[in-house]
């Protein structure tokens, strides 16, 4: 079994990659973004995390999220959130038929994958390609033909700070021009 290491770098600021269970396509449901939207806050409440970005796709998310001084622990975090996702969801989306014995000795669902993927933000260079990295995800999976035409997105909320032009991204000619991180 491999031996995962996370960063135990405390306030750090993180890049975040998580897939639904086979690539179901459920995320982007209202019904998904209401329990997931929930599940955030209630973690939240406890244990408190900035925001960064997010992008919401059907099958998968990417985040940035900032956690407070002298704390470390995302995982935890993320734990709670598919938990209570689940938890919520779970009449719906569960699939008895791909549950293995792995899936059984871990209690797991067949919502979510066993992991996520994680990277520790660098510097402000390496925040700002994650940044776009995000935003223009829709784009690349074919999803939306411009940035703006997404809207499970934190693009907006830099739109309205000044961050992005509205039609950014309009000049990038192929996926090559925006780096691929965690897929």
């Amino acid at each position: 079994m491999s031996n995962y290491r996370r960063s135990l770098t405390t306030g750090g600021t993180f890049f975040f990659t998580v897939v639904t269970y086979r690539r179901q396509e459920f995320l982007c449901e209202a019904q998904s973004r209401q329990f997931l939207r929930q599940a955030i806050m209630q973690v939240r409440k406890t244990q408190p995390f900035i925001i960064d970005a997010w992008v919401l796709l059907p099958d998968h998310m990417h985040c940035i999220w900032t956690l407070p001084e002298g704390d470390h622990d995302f995982s935890k975090r993320w734990g709670r959130i598919k938990a209570l996702f689940s938890k919520n969801l779970k009449h719906s989306l569960y699939q008895s038929k791909w549950i293995n014995e792995s899936k059984k000795r871990h209690g797991e669902s067949t919502i979510w994958q066993r992991r996520f993927w994680e990277h520790e933000i660098r510097d402000e260079n390496d925040f700002n390609r994650h940044l776009d990295y995000i935003h223009y995800n829709a784009v690349k999976h074919g999803l939306a033909g411009q940035v703006k035409d997404w809207p499970y997105s934190s693009f907006f909320r830099y739109v309205k700070e000044g961050g992005y032009p509205i039609n950014w991204a309009l000049e990038i000619k192929s996926d090559n021009d925006i780096e691929s991180y965690g897929e």
